[in-house]
């Protein structure tokens, strides 16, 4: 952007603050969404997701999985007992293996099988 169009722009931003515009915008006064917190490689697609509430099953195979594994701490800690944590890590890995082998629709996964031993740790630890 040129020096020239950047002065059109403040200029316009003033005359818009001027006018009131910006008064009363949603969330006005409270802090963004998300600060402070680590941006994923989809930030972006999260974001709409979150923003147009769309759920899980809309989302293609490789980003549902993608966020199931970054929520994997929150839905383990939801269930009673090791054996549930286990036969819940296990059918992701199976979903996971699954999609590292065939065709998948959506980006390439970036991540790999769950280490279901070391899973039940933090469940464990976290529990405690």
């Amino acid at each position: 952007m040129s020096d020239r169009q950047a002065r059109g722009v403040d200029r316009q931003i003033q005359e818009a603050e001027a006018r009131g515009e910006f008064k009363n915008l949603p969330g006005a006064g409270k802090p963004l969404p998300g600060m402070g917190q680590p941006l994923h490689e989809d930030w972006w697609l999260h974001q709409q997701a979150t923003r147009e509430n769309i759920g899980l099953d809309a989302l293609p195979p490789a980003l549902k999985l993608s966020r199931e594994v970054e929520e994997l701490p929150d839905t383990l800690d939801k269930l009673k007992n090791e054996e549930a944590v286990r036969e819940a890590l296990d059918e992701l890995n199976a979903r996971i293996r699954k999609a590292l082998i065939g065709p998948i629709d959506g980006p390439p996964l970036r991540f790999g099988l769950r280490d279901v031993d070391a899973e039940v740790r933090a469940w464990r630890e976290r529990r405690a």
